[in-house]
């Protein structure tokens, strides 16, 4: 089932699926970028720290608002299709 035939709560889960993946992804791509630094002998900017923090927040939003989505699907043949959609 594509997300065209989701219902239109499961729609809206689902792209806040991909809301929250892609955050995750940025969120830990900055992290290795820093990471790299920090284990060749260089050391954590306030720009980065706060860099961090910010996309830590971006995403805890995400997660968040994936869940209220996720809560709003009701309709079990939707929901199963949505979880199937994820995998």
């Amino acid at each position: 089932m594509s997300d065209v035939e989701l219902t239109a709560e499961a729609s809206i889960a689902y792209q806040a699926f991909q809301a929250m993946r892609e955050s995750k992804q940025t969120y830990f791509t900055f992290l290795q970028e820093i990471d790299v630094k920090y284990k060749h002998g260089g050391k954590a900017t306030s720009n980065e720290t706060e860099e961090l923090a910010k996309l830590l927040s971006e995403h805890s939003d995400k997660v968040a608002t994936f869940n209220d989505a996720m809560s709003a699907v009701e309709n079990f043949e939707a929901r199963d299709a949505l979880i199937k959609l994820m995998s």
